[in-house]
């Protein structure tokens, strides 16, 4: 297929701006009417390539939100009147934990910590611009008070591996990955508030989690404000407490671009480099798994991994944890994905009953995702399986319009619509647009 790369460009930059709201960006228009964490860390990467104002705005607003325990909150509510969303910030009740913030309201979890990668992508993309550097001192303790977050509250055995208690916090909210903690919650003795969907009404259901899935995700908001949103408790009470393959990969890699950054500016890095000592090891001794040939989530409550190839552990790529032999593994099973019909790169394992190429993140393809698998291909000296990457999604992208996630099996593509979820969307906008203008 024939790709017009300049007017995806100007799509991508259209889409960019039609979703800003006063310095931040909304992923898309009426499905997610607020700010984003993990999304606004990828949309300033992508806005770094042609409005550089824009990209630190959209960190300065989130940071907003940031409580003084160092979480950024994975939903900034900006506006108290938008009512488009569930669950929206007086359901969440933040004010529970004197620590959050009044104003903006916020959710009371977390995402995926990539703004530490986010801030060397920014500098990178501008070496010699003071006011990137001057933006980088601003924010830098910010984010580093962000990972003693993860590593104060999220790490129970001091490990060096932190822990997740809402699928939310993973960004892949109904992965498979989830379905055995998930279900060993008791719902029937959970008395679980009323509560009403909104994404349903805007999205097609078929594309979204289900009902039950919901009803946990309230279930555990609960028992998190129940525990004033602090780690300890909630460690003790919950059925679903994972350390994720790709949160705690994310976490290394933006150790790692904390500690180049704060080398350079001759700020102190002395226990980001203690922690990263530490999570290494940690990863790929108790994450790795030989026999899958890739790493996964390992369950804390039942002391055992969660043991499903899955695109999570694509991330340890990007990260540059594996060894060769461990890379290599890896790259032959996207290698096969790509002989074999796919899209690159799946959600899910395709091979396994539970994929379902439509349903979120039991098997669709995802930008941000192969954004970061592009980057680690790279990294590890496989430029023509990248490219492979790239094109995937950029043809995906130029059939069926940036959606939030795309059909993953290729002979679909030719009797479905292929791209599921929202439209117009944000990161999609970004990372194309990144993915063409910057590699």
């Amino acid at each position: 297929m024939k790709i017009n790369e300049l007017e995806l460009v100007a799509q991508a930059k259209e889409i960019l701006y039609g979703n800003l709201r006063g310095g931040f960006t909304v992923p898309t228009a009426r499905l997610y009417p607020f700010q984003w964490n993990w999304d606004s860390g990828f949309v300033s990467i992508g806005f770094a390539n042609f409005d550089l104002e824009a990209a630190f705005s959209e960190i300065h607003s989130l940071l907003k939100g940031q409580w003084t325990n160092g979480m950024i909150p994975h939903i900034i509510f900006h506006s108290e009147t938008e009512k488009d969303y569930f669950p929206n910030w007086d359901f969440w009740e933040t004010n529970v934990n004197p620590g959050a913030p009044n104003t903006p309201k916020t959710s009371g979890i977390t995402q995926p910590p990539v703004l530490g990668f986010v801030l060397e992508q920014l500098w990178e993309k501008h070496p010699d611009n003071p006011q990137v550097v001057d933006f980088i001192k601003a924010v830098f303790p910010k984010i580093v008070d962000f990972h003693q977050f993860w590593y104060e509250y999220r790490d129970p055995y001091r490990e060096g591996l932190v822990f997740i208690y809402h699928p939310w916090e993973s960004g892949r909210d109904n992965s498979p990955l989830w379905d055995a903690p998930m279900n060993r919650i008791d719902l029937e003795n959970a008395n679980l508030p009323y509560y009403q969907r909104r994404d349903i009404t805007i999205a097609d259901a078929s594309e979204r989690p289900t009902k039950l899935q919901y009803d946990q995700y309230v279930y555990l908001l609960q028992l998190g404000k129940k525990h004033l949103y602090e780690g300890k408790g909630i460690a003790e009470e919950s059925e679903f407490l994972i350390q994720d393959s790709m949160i705690n990969a994310l976490l290394i890699s933006s150790n790692d671009s904390l500690i180049r950054i704060g080398k350079k500016l001759n700020l102190d890095v002395g226990k980001i480099e203690e922690w990263q000592q530490q999570s290494k090891k940690a990863y790929n001794d108790k994450l790795w798994n030989d026999s899958l040939g890739t790493y996964t989530g390992y369950d804390l409550r039942q002391q055992e991994q969660l043991p499903y190839w899955e695109i999570g552990g694509t991330s340890a790529l990007f990260a540059g944890i594996p060894s060769a032999e461990k890379a290599q593994k890896i790259v032959d099973h996207l290698k096969e994905l790509n002989n074999s019909g796919y899209f690159i790169m799946p959600s899910f394992d395709v091979h396994h009953e539970y994929f379902d190429s439509r349903r979120y993140w039991r098997g669709p393809v995802w930008p941000q995702m192969n954004w970061l698998i592009y980057f680690g291909l790279q990294r590890y000296g496989y430029p023509e399986m990248a490219d492979i990457v790239k094109q995937d999604l950029l043809e995906l992208v130029s059939r069926f319009g940036f959606h939030e996630y795309f059909e993953a099996q290729k002979h679909l593509v030719e009797t479905t619509h292929g791209g599921y979820g929202g439209k117009s969307f944000s990161w999609t906008a970004s990372l194309v647009l990144d993915l063409i203008l910057a590699t």
